[in-house]
Order: C-alpha cells, then sequence, then structure tokens
C-alpha cells in the first residue's frame, strides 16, 4: 500500500461490484475511503475491514443516493470523519428486468432515473461545493460510472437504463466544463459487460457469461479492471482529462 496522504474519495454504492473493487484500489493508492451503501450495510462492513486490515482508513456511509437529505448527511459525514473530500466516484446504480418501453411502468422509470441520474446530480453537487476553489475548495476528481449501454441503447431489455446512463454521459461533459477552472476534473467511466452482482438484480445471473461471445475481446470484464480505470481517472497520471467518456468493454 502508498503511504497514506490528505487524499479522501467517496464512492456511491460502494459495498459491491465495481465499487467495492474501486473502494479497495484507491485504498491501495492511499486514499482515504468512504464507502457508500444504500441498505447491506454487512457488504459494505467487509469492505471496510478489508482495507482496514490493509492499514488503510475507511469508514461506511449509509445514504440513498436518491434522497437529498441523506445525501447532505452523507457528505458531512465524511468531512467530519475523513476531512476535506478530495474526490468522488459517482457508481451507485440500479437495473431492473427486461423489458420493452411499451411494458414499463412509471413506478421502474421514476427508481431508475431517480437512482442513477438524480442520485449522481446530487453527489456531484455536494462534491462540488466542498471540492470546487470558487467555494474555498482545493479542487478535486469526480469520475462518474455510466455504460456502454449509453451508446448501444439496451433495446428489447433496458432502454431505461440505458437511457439513464446517456444523461450521464451528457451530465460529466456539461459539469467537466462547468467546473475546469475551478481546480475539477470530471470525467466517466462506460463498463461492458462485467462480471458483477448487478445482473443477477436484473434477474440474469449468467447474463455476463452468456453475452461473453458477443465482445470481440471473447470474455466478459472483471469489477478490477473497470476500477483501474476510475483510479486513473481519479489520480494526477490523468491530469490533462477532462469531459472524458472511457469506454470500458472489450471493444464493444
Amino acid at each position: 500500500m502508498q503511504q497514506q496522504s490528505n487524499r479522501v474519495v467517496l464512492i456511491t454504492g460502494g459495498s459491491r461490484g465495481i465499487g467495492a473493487a474501486t473502494a479497495v484500489l484507491c485504498a491501495q493508492r492511499g486514499y482515504a475511503v468512504a464507502v457508500n451503501y444504500s441498505s447491506n450495510e454487512d457488504a459494505a462492513q467487509q469492505v471496510v475491514q478489508q482495507i482496514l486490515g490493509m492499514g488503510g482508513r475507511c469508514v461506511a456511509v449509509q445514504a440513498d443516493v436518491a434522497v437529498e437529505a441523506e445525501v447532505m448527511a452523507m457528505f458531512d459525514e465524511v468531512h467530519a470523519t475523513l476531512g476535506q473530500l478530495t474526490a468522488l466516484v459517482n457508481n451507485a446504480g440500479v437495473v431492473d428486468f427486461a423489458a420493452r418501453v411499451d411494458e414499463m411502468s412509471v413506478a421502474r422509470l421514476k427508481r431508475m432515473f431517480e437512482i442513477n441520474v438524480l442520485g449522481s446530480f446530487l453527489c456531484a453537487r455536494e462534491a462540488v461545493r466542498r471540492m470546487s476553489t470558487r467555494h474555498g475548495g482545493a479542487g478535486g476528481s469526480i469520475v462518474n460510472v455510466s455504460s456502454i449501454a449509453a451508446r448501444l441503447g439496451g433495446a428489447g431489455q433496458y432502454v431505461d437504463y440505458a437511457a439513464s446512463k446517456g444523461a450521464i454521459d451528457t451530465f460529466t461533459l456539461g459539469l467537466a466544463r462547468e467546473v475546469a477552472t475551478e481546480g475539477i476534473r470530471v470525467n466517466a467511466v462506460r463498463p461492458g459487460i462485467i462480471e458483477t452482482e448487478i445482473h443477477a438484480s436484473g434477474g440474469q445471473p449468467d447474463r455476463a457469461r452468456q453475452m461473453a461471445p458477443q465482445v470481440p475481446l471473447q470474455r466478459a470484464g472483471t469489477a478490477l479492471e473497470v476500477a483501474r480505470a476510475v483510479v486513473w481517472l481519479l489520480s494526477e497520471e490523468s491530469s490533462y482529462s477532462t469531459g472524458s467518456l472511457l469506454d470500458v468493454a472489450g471493444g464493444r
């Protein structure tokens, strides 16, 4: 593990999959890490204990990113326990069961966009308020986790999810330009078919294996492979990158 620094990262949806892999990798690179979770405290605490066991600094913070009051309280708690925020990974997101648009309920659509889009806006807003030089901060980095579905469309399965990630792409481009002179870089990664638990939550636990033949690299990706891209975008190694959409999709 690298020597600890004053870098503090908040990772939403950090208790599993890409979020958990990113949390561990950030800790290995010297960040103090806040692992956000919505309901699965046990999973979040497992990530925390792994990082603490490596000698890192880490806390779990509960919040539903779609609820403004909970988001604001989460950012206050991170500041109080770990110090000044320097990085945000907007990773929290949901999928749903495969369906056509003409089968989708308003309740499904509201859930999708409230978590995937509104949640990212709220978290980025609070991060900018703390990191922007305009607000007295020292700058920082934001990475939004989008999806290659934003480019492919998700036809016949989850057009709503793809549309929510398309919104994240546009949000990334706009926010990056908005805060570029305020010490904040904003980028996004767009994972493809990745071996994570999110497929099971959409009722397709074997989806990554089934889809692998459609990927030019002929396999699903891993959460760690996405995490490496996220951490690179957070770091000074990508200091001239902002408003970038980095595909981690095996060539799809």
